[in-house]
């Protein structure tokens, strides 16, 4: 029944992505035969309807952070003589390739003054890095798509490739022919260009930002390494705090590192901040000591209290390496009761395997695997989960202090996916990982989070 539901899942995620594909505007045949490349239209002429050359293009204007999937052209800049003028594109009548055509013989030019969300498109997003959200990769725009939709002209595709960027440089007559087969659909991507707006980072690009979200941790981690320091910086304010800690969980240490350090210190503490305690700590140790407590002095003080607690354990040792991040239960409680807590924690289900049963003490007794509980019946209280798991032996523990090549010997012969890492009078204090165990231990070979190829 499980793998039915999945199979479903699965099948319903691929048919609602292939209808969002089907339903992008460079999906339409007229659309794609309509296309106009940016690179070839900047330079050509713009005539009256008598046919008289009134300017050349110098760059083309789009709304492009705003509530539109495909930003609206709003203007052109000309070129006349050594005057650059701005035209509404209430006034143009055709943009063709090379060409464009107005509306009237007589225009009303006036002084360009960029309004909230706009850019320059040849200025500021040609030849400019952006994220090719379906492809999952950072790359340039070698050129820009337009196309009538409905009632005005609209940005629709970008093309990546190198043939493109070649026809640029070649003779004018190659630059007024799209290649429409290469063009990819604006709503696959995230562009970055100078920032047009003042105001909070969630007034803009609601558009891409909602593919943004559709894609995992990892592959965010990726993109993010591979952007310039102003491109990750705006990218991560178009996240929200969560997803965008889950991303640089995933980062590589040094990338990770210079990125806090690029950050300012009130948008880096609150990363931290939202990352779960071992990955936080790990990044904090990575910074120099003025550094760290600039950002524990932003940090609520619980939260920075904590992570000060596990900085003070060495980095080779269970200590640190392990999570503060705990689920315990009593053995008076139900399998329900328990569930219900599990479920509070929802957005910490990469870090938590298994329930640490306590007595009324806080000492340890059992930990009851996630796989146990989800069998169990509701109604089953855990001392039947602990009676039961007791003909097994004592749970595995190790102390904060225990050397990682001893805790992992200790993993692997307990065959568990994690530790759990115990204080005075056996109490739980932490848990430590495999995939953060390997992390500490293999630092040369990168992040191996098992998460990261589960997801």
């Amino acid at each position: 029944m499980a793998a039915h539901m999945l199979l479903m899942s699965t099948s319903a995620r691929l048919r609602d992505r292939r209808v969002n594909l089907e339903r992008r505007a460079t999906a339409s045949k007229a659309v794609r035969s309509s296309l106009v490349s940016l690179a070839g239209l900047v330079g050509g002429p713009v005539t009256n309807q008598a046919g008289e050359e009134v300017g050349r293009v110098a760059d083309v204007v789009a709304r492009l952070y705003g509530e539109e999937s495909y930003p609206p052209v709003t203007g052109l800049i000309l070129r006349i003589g050594r005057r650059r003028t701005f035209l509404a594109s209430d006034a143009v009548g055709k943009v063709r390739a090379g060409h464009v055509q107005l509306r009237t013989a007589r225009v009303d030019l006036r002084d360009f003054t960029r309004r909230p969300g706009e850019v320059l498109l040849a200025k500021d997003v040609l030849d400019h890095q952006l994220v090719d959200v379906d492809g999952v990769q950072v790359t340039r725009a070698a050129d820009l798509y337009l196309a009538p939709l409905v009632d005005r002209v609209v940005l629709v595709g970008v093309d990546v490739s190198l043939p493109t960027l070649l026809r640029r440089l070649g003779p004018r007559r190659w630059q007024a022919r799209p290649t429409p087969e290469r063009v990819l659909d604006w709503q696959a991507v995230a562009p970055f260009g100078e920032e047009a707006t003042e105001g909070p980072p969630e007034v803009r690009l609601r558009a891409s930002r909602a593919a943004l979200h559709r894609l995992r941790p990892a592959d965010l981690a990726d993109i993010l390494e591979d952007l310039g320091r102003a491109e990750r910086q705006q990218l991560l304010g178009w996240l929200e705090p969560e997803q965008a800690a889950d991303a640089l969980e995933e980062m590589e240490p040094a990338e990770l590192e210079n990125l806090l350090r690029e950050a300012k210190p009130e948008h880096a503490a609150r990363l931290v901040d939202e990352m779960e305690p071992d990955e936080a700590a790990d990044a904090l140790r990575d910074l120099t000591h003025e550094e760290r407590e600039a950002l524990l002095a932003r940090m609520p003080k619980g939260e920075a209290a904590e992570l000060r607690r596990l900085l003070t354990h060495r980095e080779d040792t269970a200590g640190g390496a392990m999570t503060t991040l705990l689920i315990t239960a009593r053995q008076d409680e139900s399998v329900a009761e328990v569930r219900g807590r599990l479920a509070e924690q929802a957005e910490h289900r990469t870090e938590i395997d298994a329930v640490a049963v306590v007595d009324d003490e806080d000492r340890l007794l059992c930990d009851i695997a996630l796989f146990d509980l989800a069998v169990a019946e509701d109604a089953t209280p855990m001392a039947d989960l602990v009676a039961w798991r007791a003909q097994f032996g004592p749970p595995v523990t190790v102390q904060a202090g225990t050397a990682l090549t001893e805790a992992a010997d200790h993993l692997v012969a307990a065959r568990a996916s994690s530790l759990l890492v115990v204080g005075d009078g056996d109490r739980p204090i932490g848990r430590i990982l495999a995939d953060d165990l390997l992390d500490a231990m293999l630092p040369e070979r990168g992040r191996l989070h098992f998460r990261r190829f589960l997801q």
